[in-house]
Parts: C-alpha cells; sequence; structure tokens
C-alpha cells in the first residue's frame, strides 16, 4: 500500500500499527508508510537480527501448530492473529486435517478486512474482530462459537501478542480461556523479553512502540513461565523460540534472544 491509497474505514494513518509493522517486517504488503517508518527504526535499533527473529517467531507458531495437530487438536483460536501471511494457522492445520477448525482474533481492522477472504474455505476458518483484552467480546462471536466448542480440547495461541497488554490484563486474557479450556487442551505463548539486548536499546524500542497502535511490556522469563499457571509446560519449556522442537541441526540464533515460546497442556 502507499500513503496515498485510501485507508479502509477505520484507519488512522498517523499512528503505527503492531500488525502492520510486524507485516513489514515479514516482507508483506499490507502497510503505510507510517507502518514502514517504525518498522524501519526497530531495524535500526536491533540491525537485521530483528528480521531473524521476527522468522524465528514465525516458525515456531508453524512447528507448534503442526505439533498440536498431530497431537489430535482440531480447533484453533489465534489471538492476535496479524495480517494473513505465509504459513498460516489454518493451512498447517488444515494439512493435517481438512476438518481443522481456526478462528483468527485481531482488533486492527485491515487484518480483519484481508482475514475474511480466508471464510471461503468451507466455512472452517473465521475471523472475529475484538481485542484480546476483551476476551468475551471473543467468545460471544457467532464466529467463535460456530467453529470452536470449549467442551472438546483446544489450542489457544498467544503468539508475540501478550507483551502489548499490561500484567493485569495479560493474566486476565490467559486466565479467561484457561477456565474454559477442556482438559487436555494447550495454550501456546511467544513472548518479547529483553533478552542481551542493552538498556538503552530496550529504552529506544519501548518508545517507538508507544507512539504505536500498542506499547511494549517485555517481561523476564520467570514472568512469562507465570502464564503457564494450570498448564503442564511441555519439553523443551520456555525458550528461544528458535529452539522450540527445532530439528534443523544449523539453527541461526538471535544475538539478542529476545523472543522466548512455549506451548503448555492444560493439567
Amino acid at each position: 500500500m502507499s500513503q496515498d491509497e485510501s485507508a479502509p474505514r477505520g484507519i488512522d494513518l498517523t499512528v503505527p500499527s503492531v500488525a502492520r509493522i510486524y507485516d513489514w517486517w515479514l516482507g508483506g504488503k499490507d502497510n503505510f508508510a507510517v507502518d514502514r517508518a517504525a518498522a524501519e527504526k526497530l531495524l535500526a535499533l536491533v540491525g537485521e537480527d530483528g528480521r531473524l527473529v521476527i522468522r524465528q517467531n514465525r516458525d515456531f507458531l508453524g512447528r507448534a501448530v503442526r505439533f498440536l495437530s498431530e497431537s489430535g487438536i482440531r480447533q484453533f483460536l489465534d489471538i492476535g492473529a496479524g495480517i494473513p501471511t505465509r504459513g498460516n494457522v489454518h493451512e498447517v492445520a488444515q494439512e493435517v486435517d481438512p476438518e481443522a477448525r481456526v478462528v483468527y482474533v485481531d482488533n486492527d481492522p485491515i487484518v480483519a478486512t484481508h482475514g475474511r477472504a480466508l471464510l471461503r474455505n468451507g466455512g472452517r476458518t473465521g475471523v472475529v474482530e475484538a481485542d484480546m483484552r476483551d476476551p468475551e467480546k471473543i467468545t460471544d462471536s457467532p464466529i467463535t462459537r460456530d467453529l470452536i466448542d470449549f467442551s472438546q480440547p483446544v489450542a489457544v495461541l498467544f503468539v508475540s501478542v501478550l507483551h502489548f497488554v499490561d500484567d493485569d490484563e495479560a493474566a486476565r486474557a490467559v486466565a479467561y480461556f484457561r477456565e474454559l479450556m477442556a482438559p487436555g487442551s494447550y495454550m501456546v505463548i511467544a513472548h518479547g523479553t529483553q533478552g542481551r539486548l542493552t538498556e538503552q536499546t530496550i529504552g529506544e524500542t519501548r518508545r517507538v512502540y508507544e507512539k504505536s497502535t500498542a506499547a511494549l511490556n517485555d517481561r523476564t522469563p520467570e514472568e512469562i513461565a507465570g502464564l503457564f499457571t494450570g498448564f503442564e509446560l511441555l519439553s523443551p519449556g520456555l525458550v528461544d523460540v528458535a529452539d522450540w522442537r527445532n530439528d534443523n541441526k544449523f539453527i541461526e540464533h538471535s544475538r539478542g534472544g529476545y523472543v522466548l515460546g512455549g506451548v503448555g497442556r492444560l493439567l
């Protein structure tokens, strides 16, 4: 998109969107000049290491969904899904079982607009425009009610999204779905942490996000692990997303090591 294109209704072209920043980092085209400017500032702060982490985060999502699909999970709720790109949850899950059902959730209107094209695959994929800080709106949606049966095992995905809400909001979102999920369900979390970044870089990164649609709330590994309360954290535990069940013998690690991921099974 270019700055002179008409933005969908509800889009403020003066404020960068975290979903569209992420889209730019992945090489997508569903972003505006304001998003690209913010993304470039972040890239200047962390270097090409940043692009590597974003790719690793996306690959972690794919490996986690494949693992859960092969473990028998047939319904997925992807919260803070972002703009559709390569390796979408429904593509991975439905490759294992074409009957798998997926609901994508995001509060960015562009995500909802583009994501609705996914509804063409026989009604097994839906998109809900909602905010994880209002989880009742997610579960009250007719789309969610039609596709997700919380009396059966479900996978709820919070991949690189909880660090955009404060501590109470993150804890409430996770707890809300934990209470709804049936035994044998799974929670997937990828979350930003300070890793080996300098205090100066951390501060400058936060200032970029403060001017976007969501401030950055990176947490310590211990705080992230606490989000899995009530779940059995599966091997290899909470690790660099590049290392989670990755069979590649030549894993390229970021210098910062600032996104951790894990999968928990409801006890």
